[in-house]
């Protein structure tokens, strides 16, 4: 999971955890496993969707874990940077941490049946509705998001970040979570 993760979002992360080897080893070692969804093809990891619940996330680690890992001079500006991407929930959200879906395993409806799983954990802890933050270089998981019932409700221009992280806007989206999203509902998909 972890190098799926980081693959996905090593780009955004880099800045943060790099070099990518010990990225991924900080990911392993913090990943909550309650806290995201996993889609297995043949008994392998094709695609994960994280979230924010409870105040916690998929990718865990706080401030001291970053400075055992890497150190006080090298981990202050780590945590800064980290700093940046930290998103709460609003009371009744959920909060998104990312989804990936491994290349050979790309539109074959993964990321949908992530997203729906997603909707699923949701309505069962009574979330009104799932947020999450798409990066402006990222159009085809917008398009996802979008067909997916999220709709845009503001975008932050981040230049400053063009140069470090690879993006210059963020959007927040947002979709509604009706009783039916549940998987226990009388009415689920």
């Amino acid at each position: 999971m972890a190098a799926l993760y980081w693959e996905a979002f090593g780009r955004k992360l880099g800045p943060a955890l790099d070099p990518p080897d010990k990225a991924r080893a900080f990911l392993a070692a913090h990943l909550r496993h309650d806290r995201g969804v996993v889609a297995l093809v043949g008994g392998e990891v094709a695609g994960v969707a994280g979230y924010r619940l409870g105040g916690h996330g998929l990718t865990g680690g706080g401030a001291g874990d970053v400075l055992s890992s890497y150190g006080i001079l090298r981990g202050l500006p780590r945590l800064a940077l980290l700093a940046l991407m930290e998103r709460r929930p609003a009371a009744g959200e959920l909060v998104m941490d990312g989804i990936a879906v491994a290349p050979e395993h790309r539109g074959r409806g993964i990321g949908a049946r992530l997203l729906r799983e997603i909707a699923g954990v949701a309505a069962d802890h009574s979330c009104r509705r799932v947020r999450l933050d798409v990066i402006d270089t990222n159009p085809r998981a917008r398009a996802l998001y979008e067909r997916h019932g999220f709709t845009a409700v503001r975008t932050e221009k981040t230049p400053y970040l063009r140069d470090l992280m690879g993006f210059g806007a963020v959007t927040t989206m947002h979709r509604p979570v009706a009783p039916a999203d549940s998987p226990h509902h009388p009415e689920a998909r």
